[in-house]
Parts: structure tokens; C-alpha cells; sequence
């Protein structure tokens, strides 16, 4: 439930840089040197904040969730999902945004965010994974931000 409403403002916000010509009609790659370093520079952000290690600790193990977070019925168990959907969605929101960097439908950049999303969760040290990826999508937004200046 939380992936579907996640998607579907991610298909409004495609269908708006659509319309202002900032993405691309084959591969949905962002058009916009600015917009990509835009895009990167948040996601490299953000990889550093309290809120991404906060919910990289619930996504990571969704067993030990359900149980503490165990609610009985058919709504208790929609509750359960959907709170545990909001961790996992503060995990990696802002790597889903990076689909707009690489290619919405780019079958090699999906496949590489799908590895580096799991090797995220199951890596023992995964904190310090998210400050040296941070650190590679920052420098990368510099790139493409000194691009659109120049």
C-alpha cells in the first residue's frame, strides 16, 4: 500500500518533468545536467541523515518487526504492513529517485539500485555503506552540477 501510493506520485512527478521536456520519452532519463545533480545531491544527502539510519534499522529486519509490531486481524495486519512500509520507504526513497538519474526503464540501472538497496540491508556495517555511497552520489551531483554551469 505504501510502495503503491509511492508510485504513484512518482508517476505524476515523471509525467510533469515529461510535460516540461526534463525527461526523456524513451528511457525516462532526466534531460536536465541540473536536475540530475539535483537529484543525486539529495539522495547523497540523505544517506547521511538520522531518518535514513533510523529506518534502514526497522526495514533492515522485517522478522523482528512483525513480531514486536504484531497486531491481531485482518486491519491489524494492514497497520502492521503499512507502518513497516513508511520504514522501508524512508530506507530508500530517495535511491528510487535515482531511477530518474539512470533511467526509469533502464533494465541495468534497476537491476544495480535492487543490489546495492540489498547489499544496504544485509551488510553487516551498513551505516558506514550509506556514508561512502553518500559520498560517491554527492561528488557525482558536483559533476553534473559544475556541467550545468559550464
Amino acid at each position: 500500500m505504501i510502495w503503491a501510493f509511492f508510485s504513484i506520485v512518482a508517476t505524476a512527478l515523471q509525467w510533469l518533468l515529461g510535460s516540461f521536456g526534463l525527461v526523456s520519452d524513451t528511457l525516462m532519463t532526466v534531460n536536465s545536467a541540473a536536475l540530475a545533480g539535483a537529484v543525486l545531491l539529495a539522495a547523497g544527502l540523505y544517506q547521511f541523515s538520522s531518518l535514513k539510519n533510523a529506518c534502514l534499522k526497522h526495514c533492515r529486519s522485517p522478522a523482528v518487526f512483525l513480531a514486536e509490531h504484531n497486531r491481531r486481524g485482518a486491519m491489524g495486519a494492514l497497520r502492521t504492513g503499512a507502518h513497516h512500509g513508511v520504514y522501508c520507504l524512508g530506507f530508500c526513497w530517495a535511491l528510487m529517485a535515482l531511477l530518474f538519474v539512470g533511467g526509469i526503464m533502464n533494465l541495468y540501472w534497476i537491476a544495480e539500485l535492487a543490489i546495492y538497496v540489498l547489499a544496504e540491508k544485509y551488510i553487516p556495517n551498513g551505516a558506514l555503506f550509506s556514508k561512502i555511497s553518500g559520498t560517491i552520489l554527492i561528488v557525482s551531483a558536483g559533476y553534473y552540477l559544475l556541467q550545468a554551469v559550464i
